[in-house]
């Protein structure tokens, strides 16, 4: 009964959903809360190979949900310096499902890094990463699934068919990056839909903001305090922002607390393992209005040679 009833209500919510934003819904629900900051490849083509080294990272967030329809997001992604570091190549898969929704999209990445000789203080365990400016563009596809019929609404002609449709993208953006502050401005997709196989399908696409400060002292040097935010913008919805603060010990330890503007908190705790390894647990505690309730996210990296060991 009590599994019934949780159908009943999300199902509820999903249709109204549906009514207010039509097919945007998928897009106004993409996760980035928190992992952008262990992963900004994900969501910024220009970090491409911004690492001395290769890297791969996989990541979850939601799949230990208990409520049926809850968001559930998994991204697969890879990214390396070629030549003489000044280019940059990568790769990533990005699975959403929220409800009867389901976006799947697969690009290639391409990077290119103007250097410049800064001279800067930094802690001496910081895995130290040459101050550049950067610019990315990525090519890829989107495949976006939304099976209405499952609702098993029969009285309105919006949920009467199901939504299967290809969309080209194609995503710029651009970073600067030295030791104690980074700054970034992205888009996944200029395209739009424009080239979709089904016409009748208009998804928003993002813009990205996002900056950071890295604090430390030569009195407390083996800690770094590092505050963030991301901004999001979407047609059709609300400004949205992250606000981020973590403390990290010698790349070995980290914690980390945020806010996200619909009231969302998140936790994070990560340990680093091996030089090459790094896990972050996050938990996201949604506000009482949302009826998906908390999650559970996972972020794995590895990075090759002894990519986070001290120098």
């Amino acid at each position: 009964m009590i599994e019934n009833r949780f159908k009943s209500v999300y199902k509820g919510l999903l249709y109204f959903s549906l009514l207010v934003s039509g097919v945007q819904v998928w897009a106004q629900q993409t996760p980035v809360f928190s992992e952008y900051n262990y992963n900004p490849f994900i969501i910024n083509s220009a970090y491409a190979g911004l690492s001395n080294t290769a890297e791969i990272t996989l990541a979850t967030n939601g799949l230990l949900n208990s409520l049926e329809g809850s968001p559930e997001n998994l991204n697969l992604s890879f990214h390396t310096p070629i030549g003489s570091n000044q280019t940059g190549v990568g790769a990533g898969l990005i699975r959403d499902k929220i409800g009867v929704t389901t976006s799947t999209s697969a690009f290639a990445a391409y990077s290119y890094k103007i250097f410049f000789d800064f001279k800067e203080n930094r802690p001496y365990w910081q895995v130290y990463q040459e101050p550049s400016l950067s610019f990315g563009i990525t090519a890829g596809v989107q495949k976006y699934e939304n099976n209405l019929l499952e609702l098993g609404i029969t009285n309105d002609p919006t949920f009467m068919r199901n939504i299967n449709t290809t969309i080209p993208t194609v995503g710029i953006g651009v970073l600067f990056n030295k030791s104690n502050f980074y700054a970034g401005l992205s888009t996944p997709n200029v395209l739009g839909t424009r080239f979709a196989t089904d016409d009748t399908v208009e998804l928003q696409s993002p813009f990205y903001g996002f900056f950071g400060y890295r604090f430390f002292s030569s009195r407390y040097e083996n800690f770094m305090l590092k505050p963030s935010i991301l901004t999001r913008y979407e047609k059709g919805a609300p400004l949205q922002a992250d606000l981020n603060m973590s403390l990290s010990y010698r790349n070995q330890f980290e914690i980390g607390i945020g806010y996200r503007t619909n009231a969302s908190v998140n936790l994070l705790a990560g340990v680093y393992l091996f030089e090459s390894l790094r896990l972050i647990y996050h938990y996201n505690v949604a506000p009482e209005r949302l009826a998906f309730g908390n999650t559970h996210g996972l972020i794995l990296s590895f990075r090759f040679n002894r990519g986070f060991a001290i120098d």
